[in-house]
């Protein structure tokens, strides 16, 4: 698989990069089909698996809480924006780096599996947190509660609307990231699809700030999101610049 979370949408956003570094590059950069090849990705899966593991337990540490559930979503949730975080720095940093930045790479096909994983586990563990157990009610108001819309419409609403779109696209996309769509859409309708990413990550954004306001989350939290945000948005016009010079 490849999408952003398998071939992730690459930061060539622009046609003037992909005239200036894409012209005559492989549509996808191959792994060697070898043993050693093979043994390389399995050795990288190994220590993505390692990191996500170690950001989530220092986020358990972290957070204090003695509910488990609300732990547990809180570990996928900042594990997950690493690794989402992460599928969106690695172009950029060919770009100032002027290193190849071909339309995928294996590299960014497993960070972006491990944060499609991560985020889907963070959905199943956050709709058990709220609402003990009733999971609808992170959409809709409460039957015995008159409102004029049955859908919420409040901050609780956006926060949880918002996840549900991110996870949605980051669905869609993970289906697309493949090689057998990139032959059967072509190259350039295929990475329009793939560039919703970018929205993936505004949406995830807006959900994470609804719930830091939400939950008042300690400032260490608030901080750690904020960083990952300011990083990726720096590192994407860096980039730009570079471009447009």
């Amino acid at each position: 698989m490849g999408l952003w979370l398998g071939t992730p949408v690459l930061w060539t956003g622009f046609r003037r990069q992909q005239s200036r570094r894409s012209t005559g590059m492989a549509v996808v950069m191959k792994q060697p089909a070898t043993a050693g090849g093979r043994s390389r990705r399995v050795w990288r899966q190994c220590l993505l698996a390692m990191v996500s593991g170690l950001v989530a337990l220092a986020v358990v540490e972290l957070s204090g809480s003695r509910d488990a559930l609300f732990r547990a979503s809180m570990a996928s949730a900042y594990a997950a924006l690493g690794m989402l975080g992460t599928t969106l720095i690695l172009g950029p940093l060919n770009v100032l780096r002027d290193r190849p930045n071909p339309v995928s790479t294996y590299l960014r096909r497993d960070v972006g599996i491990w944060a499609a994983l991560l985020a889907f586990a963070h959905v199943v563990f956050g709709l058990q947190v709220h609402m003990s157990g009733r999971f609808w009610l992170y959409f809709v108001y409460p039957a015995d509660q008159g409102h004029f819309l049955p859908a919420r419409y409040d901050l609780f609403g956006l926060a949880n609307y918002t996840g549900l779109v991110a996870m949605l696209l980051l669905a869609l996309l993970l289906t697309l990231s493949n090689n057998a769509s990139l032959r059967a859409l072509g190259r350039r309708r295929w990475k329009g699809l793939q560039r919703w990413n970018y929205g993936a990550f505004a949406l995830t954004a807006l959900h994470g700030i609804a719930y830091q306001v939400l939950e008042r989350r300690e400032f260490l939290f608030v901080a750690i999101g904020s960083a990952v945000l300011l990083g990726v948005v720096s590192l994407q016009l860096a980039g730009l610049r570079r471009e447009l010079r």
